[in-house]
């Protein structure tokens, strides 16, 4: 069914007066959209019942801006885990600033949040375009970041005082969440402060969005673990290779990981349920028939079958237990019991890939996304994300971004295809 209730119309602070000082480029006019139904099909779902289908606007330079460049204060923080990307979306923003607008005051917040918050009087940090020279070949943030929500009045409160008329919030779910609420409060106070959102989650699970950066860079990573587990699986007579990846909530990562290594033979995400007796039984006929099997299991799978009691992190949500160390305790007290030869390795990359530096094609996103979020807030745009669909930047309200979690559907063709790829049962319940 067509979704005919979902709204794209991105709030604005007021009237754009300002000629943009932008020359030599291809200027975006407000009316232009990008579909978002992308078949024939979908799109008939709308025109048959007299409706057009919805689209986003489309991201880029505008002729005119809403803020003079002149005196203009930025602010840029960066919340939640590390991600390959985040200092490139930095340095984007910086050198887009100062370049494109001629923007000279921007501050980047210290520890996410936090950096917002007078509870922990951190010194914000100048950015000028030689602090962020090279950190695009670094890892990490140059500005910290944390997890947790901070007290909205206090951050609004902090950006009144150091005038700050544009905020950049790079982070997922939660770190758009207090954006969110940060634009609500500063739209009580009648203030002239727009705030956009960069979408930072190595595990692509922001709704509306073709896909977030880092998510390549950590595909990419995870070859050299799954390479590893294949060879030691390879290597020993009923070996077994066990990864572990990330993916809280959805598997992108793993099924991605599981298309792009094709010696995976069985790949679990939350997304797909599955029983430790099936998923053990289906293993036993699998080494009796080839002597050696692989495995990715997302981090957030099979966390029902983990019998504790669930705790939170500090940004609310469900703190997931290990389910490799579940796996290898489960698949190792199986043989040991049956007094079979094996060998079990499990490797668990996580940390090593989500500290790693953009990889080419990453860099190359989060460059153009730094520099689309940079034109919107200076058309005045506001309680909005730069999105990317069908290949193209949009502008994407934050409560669209936000309204659900974007999860691996398993009765599409990215899990058809995994599925395929490495022969496991449809069910194992």
């Amino acid at each position: 069914m067509a979704e005919t209730k979902l709204h794209f119309d991105i709030p604005r602070l007021g009237p754009c007066r300002f000629p943009s000082p932008l020359s030599g480029l291809k200027f975006v006019e407000d009316d232009e959209e990008i579909l978002y139904p992308s078949s024939l099909a979908e799109i008939r779902q709308y025109t048959e019942k007299g409706a057009s289908p919805p689209g986003f606007e489309t991201a880029g330079p505008r002729k005119n801006i809403h803020f003079d460049p002149a005196g203009l204060k930025c602010g840029i923080v960066t919340c939640g885990g590390l991600c390959p990307g985040l200092n490139d979306v930095i340095r984007a923003i910086v050198l887009s600033l100062y370049h494109h607008y001629q923007v000279s005051a921007v501050y980047g917040f210290r520890y996410g949040y936090q950096g917002l918050s007078a509870q922990y009087r951190d010194t914000a940090l100048q950015l000028t375009p030689a602090i962020v020279d090279d950190i695009n070949h670094k890892g990490g943030t140059i500005l910290g970041s944390s997890r947790g929500p901070q007290d909205v009045a206090e951050m609004v409160d902090t950006l009144q005082m150091m005038q700050i008329n544009i905020l950049f919030t790079v982070g997922g779910d939660g770190t758009l969440r207090g954006a969110q609420a940060i634009a609500g409060e500063i739209r009580r106070r009648d203030l002239n402060i727009a705030v956009i959102g960069i979408p930072k989650t190595i595990d692509n699970d922001i709704s509306f969005l073709q896909q977030s950066f880092g998510f390549e860079t950590a595909v990419t990573e995870s070859r050299a673990a799954v390479y590893s587990a294949n060879m030691e699986a390879l290597g020993a007579r009923n070996g077994i290779g066990l990864v572990k990846l990330m993916g809280r909530a959805s598997g992108f990562i793993a099924a991605y990981a599981t298309l792009a290594n094709s010696e995976v033979n069985y790949c679990l995400i939350p997304e797909v349920p599955f029983s430790l007796a099936a998923f053990l039984d289906n293993l036993d006929s699998r080494l009796q028939r080839r002597g050696h099997a692989v495995i990715i299991a997302a981090e957030g799978a099979g966390q029902d079958l983990i019998d504790k009691k669930r705790e939170l992190d500090a940004s609310g949500n469900i703190r997931n237990e290990d389910i490799g160390l579940f796996l290898k305790e489960a698949i190792a007290s199986r043989y040991q019991k049956a007094g079979m030869d094996f060998s079990l390795k499990y490797i668990d990359p996580s940390y090593t890939i989500r500290s790693m530096p953009a990889n080419p094609h990453d860099s190359v996103f989060c460059l153009l996304l730094g520099h689309n979020a940079v034109h919107a807030g200076m058309t005045g745009r506001t309680d909005m994300v730069v999105g990317f669909w069908n290949n193209r930047f949009t502008h994407v309200p934050i409560s669209l971004a936000v309204s659900r979690r974007k999860k691996v559907d398993p009765l599409g063709k990215l899990w058809s295809n995994v599925l395929a790829t490495t022969g496991q049962p449809v069910r194992m319940i």
